[in-house]
């Protein structure tokens, strides 16, 4: 079973997650995945395509956007966008949750819709150190 990580009612983050993780998330009322790990870079993680499948088949929403490293300016707006249009809430993965933590609170930074501040305590709360991309 996954380690779904809330940050907010409507944004929660985790580490990977399996096929078998995302009928659990639907469960929990979960409406929108975004898959934020680029395919390849373990053996043992499943494809974009099969996370894909499985949340169709559980009746979600599905978004690949592949961070390697840090986010991009783009990969940031184009996560705050599809969060603005996203049923939520949402749940973002990467192989530890960290580069979707990272990419949402750059965008909720960036937008002024939350204090950086507010940012790395939220981040803290969920397991995640801020501090560094925020402070």
């Amino acid at each position: 079973m996954s380690d779904f990580r809330r940050v907010t009612d409507e944004f929660t983050t985790a580490p990977q997650i399996s096929v078998a993780d995302v009928a659990e998330a639907a469960r929990q009322g979960f409406r929108t995945i975004i898959n934020n790990r680029p395919d390849g870079e373990s053996p043992d993680q499943p494809t974009s395509a099969e996370m894909e499948a499985a949340a169709k088949a559980a009746g979600l929403a599905y978004h690949h956007i592949p961070v390697s490293g840090g986010p991009t300016p783009a990969q940031v707006e184009q996560t705050q966008a599809l969060l603005a249009e996203a049923e939520a809430p949402v749940l973002a993965f990467c192989r530890s949750g960290t580069r979707s933590i990272v990419t949402w609170s750059l965008g909720q930074a960036s937008a002024g819709e939350k204090s950086r501040s507010e940012l790395i305590a939220l981040g803290r709360d969920a397991g995640y150190d801020l501090s560094g991309v925020l402070g």
